[in-house]
Formats: structure tokens, sequence, C-alpha cells
């Protein structure tokens, strides 16, 4: 005879998730964050390509002047440099374009 303390107990069923590392509840979610991942990482990686392109242009422009006797930096240059970057992209813009500077000229 069972009691009901003999009983079988069941628990809840829970959502397991179809990719852990996603987040995602269902293999098709799952599927479609694996791929916009894969577009990220290799936007991320034409965004470095492009950063280290940025890079070697603006040294060439700060050797250039350097060597006529101009000065290292063209503050009214990194003006419009960082306007442009906030107009298009807010104050994170702004963040994004000192950044951008200092890995091509350096702190000052």
């Amino acid at each position: 005879m069972t009691t009901p303390n003999n009983t079988a107990r069941t628990t809840p069923a829970t959502t397991v998730t179809a990719a852990p590392d996603s987040g995602a509840h269902t293999p098709a979610v799952a599927e479609v964050i694996r791929d916009a991942r894969h577009r990220i990482d290799d936007l991320d990686g034409r965004i470095i390509g492009l950063i280290q392109e940025r890079m070697a242009v603006s040294a060439v422009i700060q050797r250039e002047r350097i060597a006529s006797g101009g000065p290292r930096l063209n503050l009214s240059r990194e003006m419009e440099v960082l306007a442009r970057y906030s107009d298009q992209l807010g104050r994170s813009g702004t963040a994004l374009a000192m950044t951008l500077l200092e890995l091509s000229r350096g702190r000052v």
C-alpha cells in the first residue's frame, strides 16, 4: 500500500535552453543568434582592420607634418573628427572618436 509520504514527487517542467551560451529557448532562435554572432565577429574583424588602416594613415600625416616643421597635432582637425562622430553616434560617438584619436596619435 502506498501512502502519500511514499509517492513519487514530480517537479514542474523547466525550460531547457537550446543553446545555453546564447540564452535561446528554441533551436530556431539559437540558430538566428549564432548566425548574427558570426556576422558581428566578421564586422568586428573588418572594423579592427579599418582602425589599423586609419592608424597607419594618421602616422603618415603626423610624420609629414612634423617633418615639414608643423605641430605634432592639429587640434582643429581633431575637433572636426569629434563633431562628426558625436553628430552621428551621440555621446558614445564622442568617446569612440576620442579612443580612435588616441590610438592614432597617442595620448597628449
